[in-house]
């Protein structure tokens, strides 16, 4: 397949191009510096810059063709909304996003403990839920991961919808190669189109 990785030069997305091109897709990979898409060239590789305030620079990648996988983060508001937005409004054949679990749609399964996010985020949940819903509406994909860290894929992982949730915990933490794993998983047969899906590391 052709995919489309956006936030390509951060941990996670990076992980995802680096997977993708190991199971013999192609990738353009979409950075505002991409220079900093810490990957060697490679033929099956594009690194494209763009910046989701500016939804042209977007359009110009993306289009009816393309499997978009987000790996897009922000430390400000508005930045999740943005990028969902001028994604969606560039009409891929489908997104695959990631969003943090125990926010919108998946807060009820989370539980009480995924309270803690409320703090964490501050006035930055809005913008995830915000992003997330755009993504949903338009038939896409988001992935509510837990609190993520660097250690290796795991080999016991699993996808599941929210009916199957666990309950929300700081402990319980799941590898970005996990993530990238199941967000791969998801492109190349999809299984939870227009929901909310959480890979978990067991």
């Amino acid at each position: 397949m052709h995919l489309i990785v956006l936030a390509a030069s951060g941990r996670t997305g990076l992980a995802i191009t680096r997977r993708a091109l190991r199971r013999g897709h192609t990738v353009t990979a979409i950075a505002r510096r991409p220079e900093r898409i810490a990957l060697p060239d490679a033929a099956c590789l594009r690194k494209v810059a763009a910046d989701v305030n500016d939804p042209a620079s977007v359009a110009a990648v993306v289009d009816g063709n393309s499997v978009v996988l987000s790996a897009l983060g922000a430390d400000r508001p508005g930045i999740l909304t943005a990028g969902a937005k001028a994604v969606v409004a560039a009409e891929p054949r489908r997104v695959i996003w990631l969003g943090a679990y125990g926010t919108g749609e998946s807060a009820a399964a989370a539980g009480a403990a995924a309270a803690i996010l409320v703090e964490l985020l501050g006035d930055r949940l809005p913008d995830k839920v915000e992003a997330d819903n755009t993504v949903l509406a338009a038939g896409g994909t988001v992935f509510h991961a837990g609190v993520l860290d660097d250690g290796p894929e795991s080999p016991d992982r699993r996808t599941v919808g929210l009916d199957a949730a666990p309950p929300f915990d700081l402990g319980a933490k799941v590898s970005r190669e996990t993530v990238a794993a199941a967000m791969l998983d998801e492109a190349e047969a999809p299984r939870f189109a227009g929901a909310v899906a959480l890979p978990l590391a067991a």
